[in-house]
Order: structure tokens, then sequence, then C-alpha cells
């Protein structure tokens, strides 16, 4: 069968398109017959998510200066339990990443994201009922794990429903629930002790679970096990009843599988690579260890309310991930990282400036006290410049290096080899966060809190590098048009 003549013939009788010459004027002829509504709602379940997600990594920064002075002399934490009780749920992340592409392959997307609301519920529970610390390292790793198996199927799920003119912006939601959810749980933590904040924290996964049972299974998954039929019903709940959706799957219809000698084609291991580099780099930049600890910071940099602070951080992440968001599909993805690595670099330069100008104690006998020792006082004309720098990093990492790495790679991955090389980006970005988590209270002792931001700025200027020469443009591009690229031919 002849696909082209195919795509033709269906646009011609469907849409009544006179010059359908092109791909560009198919797509166009195609799109035009498109209703949104149910993608939009597809998604929107989908997202909670990463709502579940941003709930387990801002739960930490409320949650330990609490655990530091409790009561209860077998919860309350040092500061060694409570880097571990902050950086461990990325050691489940990592493990999430692992278990949640072998999911995606053999349950599917669908499947995939409703099981993964288990452990977070189950976590939280652990959490609630912890009787010993030990109790709250499993709450933990379990929330951690979820986690990671989210962080991979939801950028899966939403590339493979959405078509090329709102992948873009629907494909940010991800990281936009994720910083909803740490605003969430930051303004909470300002009402609520650590108990109550994590029985919240399991409502957005309960409710995953619930309505992703009335979501359908994403149709590229479908084709890719012989399932055309069921594929074409899906495209059809998705796209409208006037969308002619055989076009479309026959458009992306796959019919290969992965085997690990696949791995020598440029069109595997070219984006592979890449997908890799942008989740090291990310967390190069320090955004995980900055939030983990955002209370901590600010207390460094001598707020009053350190709670307070958190929360308008986390309200400008969302702000600038909204805008990100919106403009995704026609700035385009490479400026946008551009704009967000030169926004973070300036920010963490300016940030190991102030820290180095303000007066330093005589010792620094923790790190969580560094900068607070008594009689130590700020220039008064200098604790603007903390907020500023911080606000600044925050807004250019939401723009761009928050959402942008997510979309990417399930944007450039080809479907065959999702679930292998989907678990290979998420593995390395939770490895990476790990790294830096745990050992960033360590930097902030040897090398100053200065030299600590330093180093981020180095690592952003050099993802701005690596951004330039390497990063593709995928705006406008649909996924087999994506995946042509690499393989050094013409897409359909």
């Amino acid at each position: 069968m002849d696909i082209q003549d195919e795509r033709r013939r269906l646009l011609e009788v469907e849409s009544g398109d006179q010059n359908p010459t092109g791909l560009m004027s198919e797509q166009d002829a195609y799109l035009s017959k498109v209703k949104n509504g149910k993608l939009y709602l597809a998604t929107l379940c989908s997202v909670l998510g990463p709502m579940s997600f941003g709930f387990v990594l801002g739960y930490s920064s409320p949650a330990i200066p609490e655990l530091t002075k409790i009561s209860n002399p077998h919860l309350r934490l040092n500061d060694d339990q409570a880097s571990w009780f902050g950086s461990i749920v990325t050691v489940g992340a990592a493990v999430g990443g692992l278990l949640g592409g072998w999911m995606v392959e053999k349950i599917g997307r669908k499947l995939s994201l409703m099981l993964c609301a288990l452990p977070f519920v189950f976590g939280f529970t652990i959490i609630i009922a912890a009787q010993n610390i030990w109790m709250f390292y499993v709450g933990r790793v379990l929330t951690g794990l979820a986690s990671g198996v989210t962080s991979l199927v939801v950028p899966l799920y939403i590339s493979e429903t959405a078509h090329e003119k709102v992948r873009g912006m629907l494909g940010s939601c991800v990281q936009l629930m994720v910083v909803t959810g740490i605003m969430g749980v930051y303004l909470a933590g300002l009402f609520m002790d650590w108990r109550w904040l994590a029985i919240c924290c399991s409502i957005p996964p309960t409710l995953l679970m619930v309505s992703m049972c009335f979501m359908p299974e994403t149709p590229r998954y479908l084709l890719s096990k012989g399932k055309r039929r069921e594929a074409e019903n899906v495209l059809q709940y998705l796209r409208g009843p006037d969308a002619p959706v055989e076009w479309e799957c026959a458009r992306i219809e796959e019919g290969s599988s992965f085997h690990l000698s696949d791995l020598k084609d440029p069109g595997i291991y070219k984006p592979l690579v890449i997908g890799v580099m942008l989740m090291v780099f990310q967390q190069m930049t320090g955004i995980n260890a900055i939030m983990f600890y955002a209370e901590n910071i600010f207390r460094q940099a001598h707020f009053e309310n350190s709670g307070l602070a958190s929360v308008i951080v986390a309200l400008i992440q969302v702000v600038f991930t909204a805008i990100a968001a919106l403009i995704m599909d026609k700035a385009g993805r490479k400026i946008l990282l551009v704009i967000s690595g030169v926004a973070m670099m300036i920010s963490t330069t300016t940030f190991g400036v102030y820290f180095y100008l303000i007066p330093k104690p005589p010792s620094t006998p923790s790190p969580l006290d560094l900068l607070t020792a008594a009689g130590v006082e700020p220039h008064s004309d200098l604790t603007w410049l903390a907020l500023a720098s911080m606000a600044i990093f925050i807004s250019g990492f939401a723009i761009g290096w928050g959402p942008i790495p997510w979309l990417i790679m399930s944007e450039v991955i080809p479907i065959r080899v999702r679930g292998f090389a989907g678990a290979a980006v998420v593995i390395s970005n939770w490895g990476m966060a790990f790294i830096i988590t745990k050992t960033f209270q360590n930097m902030m002792d040897s090398l100053t809190s200065a030299g600590t931001f330093w180093l981020f700025s180095c690592m952003c200027a050099l993802n701005i590098v690596f951004t330039i020469f390497f990063i593709p443009e995928t705006k406008g591009k649909t996924l087999e048009q994506i995946e042509a690229i690499f393989k050094g031919t013409s897409g359909p």
C-alpha cells in the first residue's frame, strides 16, 4: 500500500482541501478538523501525577525544620538524617525510572500511570504512621519510586496523545504541575504540621488513579502492539468526530521492535545521548538542592520568615512555568533553553557574590547553621540581593531548563525504544539529583556558600554551550519528522 497516496485520498475526501500538496498542507487540512477538548481532559488527568511528584519534592522543605525540633526523640532528625530525608527520595526515583521503563512497554502508559499512584499513597501513609526515623526513610523511598515512574510515563503519555500544534504547551504542563505541587506544599506547610501535610499530599495521587480509569491508552502504544482499530477509536475520541484519523494512523504506524544492537543506529543513540545529557545538565544547575533546602538557604541569607520566602519563590516558579507553556510552541525549545541558561548563570553568580560579601561567623558547626551564628548580621543594603538572585534563578529555570528537558525527552526518543531509553534518561536525572542533593550541604561546608553557587554558575555556562551546539529544534514537527532528523532522512 502506498502510504502517501492513502494520506492524500483521505484528506481530499474528508477535508475538501483542493491543494493538499506536501506534508504541511496535509497536516493543516487534518488539524483544521481536530477538536482538542478531550485531549485537554486526558492531559489534565495525567498531570495529577506530576502534581503528586511536586508534593514529594516540596515536602522536605517545610517538614525538615519541624522534624529537627520535634519533642519525640524517636522521630527527631539530626543534620545527617535530615540530609537523607531530603535526598533519599531521589534513590527511589532512580529505581522508579528503571521500573517505569519496563512498565510502559509491558502494560502500557495508562496502566503504568494508574499503578504509580499506589506507592505515592502507601509512602505518605507510612510517613503519617511513622514511629521511628526508618519509617520516614521507607515512606520517602516509596514516594520517590512513584515519582520516578511518573516522571517517565506522563511525558510519554502526553507526547503520544497530543498533536504537534499543542504538544509543546501540553508537554510543559508536566513541569507546571510539578511546581504547582511544590508551591502547594510550601503554602500548606505554613499552616499544617508534618503529619497533616502528608495527609494532604496523598490526595492528588488518589484522584490520579480514579480519573485515569476513564482516560484512553495512547494510540502510538496501541499501534505498536498491532491494535489499529483500538488506536483509531482512541484517536477519534482525542481528535473529535470530524477528524480523518485513518490518516494519522497511517502516519504513525510502527512495526519494528527494539534490540540492543539497535544502539548502533544514530536514530537511536543520538536522541538517547541528548536526553541523558539534558537531564544531567538540568540537575547540575543545582535546582533540586536549592528547592529541597529552600528554607535553610533563606535562613542562611538572614530572612526571618524563610517559610514565606519559599512560598514566594514557588509562586514565581509557577508563573514563569505557565508563561513557558504558553509560548513554547511559538518561541521554540532551543531559544528558551539559552535564555534560561543565561538567567541562571547570572543569578547564581550574583548569589555567590552576596554570600562572599556578607560577614562570616568565626566557625561553622553545621552547614544548616551556616551564617546564622550569634552576632552575625548581614549588610542591610545587601539582603535584597539574595532574594532577587533566587527569584531570577527560579524564573530562569522555570522558563526553560525546568520543562523543556522532559518535553524534548518525550519528543526525540523513538517509540520502539521508549521503555529502554526513557528509563536510562530518568535514571540519569534522578541519579544526578541524588548526588547533588546529598552533597549540597558538604559543598556549602567545604567550598563555602559563595563557592557552591559559583560552581552552579559554571554548570549553567556549560548548559548554554551544549544547547547551542547539540540540541535540535523540535517546534512544529511531528514525532516522525523528529525521528527522521536523527536518521538523516526526510520525515513522513
